[in-house]
């Protein structure tokens, strides 16, 4: 590992090296129950339902050895550990606890930008404390999280957020590691495309089909023909290839939406199986809901039919969804609305806008792959 960014390279894309953090706690959601509960130390963890249309918001690592991983299905899970322990998630224990892990960070720079209740960039170009070296400040972050939480986190350090993202998942769990801007076009030429963070598992697929398995296959892919395939992702996807990412830290931000979808294997036509397929969907945008503390009013259904062509349906709330059975109540009105089907339905997708969270601005969509 090297020492951090110091050597700031001649051919730097801007003007000044920027020193990007990504912090990641380590199994977060599973950590903390295994804190506060003794008798869970050492087994196989699963934060989450149990029940048959259940998923799992984390795992623990003794659970990921199995092959237990978040957004799995609670029953897939169960079939690959029988022995798996299912815990009722707290949020309102992760919230406090990520609180006082924001307060280490605002200690060292006001840069912070949250992704989620367990992870966060932050911009250490210019920091509280003076230190000259990112992967010093990374060490005492990390060293005072383990102090005041008893928790473990990792961290990656490099010159922009891609980067660094990608590097605090180079020595998990509780590991850190610092790409360089000499390191950094080399390391992303040989990472597997399903490693790139932006990349979900539909496109992921998507870049196979068209013979981008590496890094290095997308570098060779030119703008016109990424933006083509990818629209409006194409720029970003054609920077990040040569590790060029300009995308700021930024404060205080919320998305615009937040939602879900699922192509099916086979086409739906009846209510039943369509109720059925919407849960885990719900599941996740709930899940993304309580991780980030942010409610929606508007509920947006989304169905695209056989032939691919494709409708929304909206409704909006005069307060904020405050549960998921509150979201599954109006999805599922929604859904019924348009029954019986003018043709077999490919797709569902669930999505929340007019999102509320105090002091935030607004940042644009996420769709969770």
């Amino acid at each position: 590992m090297g020492r951090g960014l110091e050597d700031v390279g001649a051919n730097a894309p801007e003007p000044r090296q920027r020193k990007i953090i990504h912090v990641d706690m380590d199994a977060f959601f599973a950590s903390v129950e295994q804190r506060d509960n003794p008798e869970l130390r050492g087994l196989p963890v699963a934060v989450g339902g149990s029940r048959e249309r259940g998923v799992v918001a984390a795992a623990s690592y003794e659970a990921r050895v199995f092959g237990v991983r978040s957004a799995m299905p609670s029953v897939t899970a169960r079939r690959k550990c029988p022995s798996l322990v299912f815990v009722k998630p707290r949020f309102e224990v992760y919230k406090a606890v990520s609180m006082q892990i924001r307060a280490i960070f605002a200690e060292h720079t006001p840069l912070i930008e949250p992704l989620s209740l367990d992870e966060a960039y932050l911009d250490v170009t210019e920091n509280i404390q003076g230190i000259p070296l990112a992967t010093d400040i990374a060490l005492a972050i990390r060293a005072r999280i383990r102090a005041e939480t008893g928790l473990t986190a990792s961290a990656g350090i490099s010159y922009n957020k891609f980067l660094a993202k990608l590097a605090s998942d180079h020595r998990k769990p509780d590991g850190q590691y610092v790409i360089t801007p000499r390191m950094g076009p080399a390391f992303v030429e040989a990472l597997p495309i399903g490693r790139f963070h932006g990349v979900g598992p539909a496109t992921e697929a998507k870049m196979h089909r068209l013979g981008i398995m590496s890094g290095a296959d997308l570098k060779t892919k030119s703008l016109v023909f990424l933006q083509q395939h990818f629209a409006k992702s194409g720029p970003y996807y054609f920077g990040i290839a040569r590790g060029i990412d300009f995308r700021p830290v930024r404060t205080n931000r919320i998305r615009k939406s937040v939602g879900a979808e699922n192509t099916f294997m086979a086409d739906l036509v009846d209510y039943e199986p369509m109720r059925d397929a919407l849960q885990p969907i719900l599941d996740k945008v709930w899940r993304h809901c309580e991780a980030t503390g942010v409610r929606g009013r508007t509920i947006t259904l989304k169905m695209k039919f056989s032939d691919f062509t494709q409708i929304t349906r909206s409704r909006s709330e005069d307060t904020a969804i405050g549960s998921r059975e509150a979201l599954e109540t109006a999805s599922l009105e929604l859904l019924v609305r348009e029954m019986p089907v003018p043709r077999a339905v490919r797709l569902l997708g669930v999505s929340l806008s007019n999102l509320e969270a105090q002091g935030q601005d607004q940042a644009g969509t996420l769709l969770i792959e």
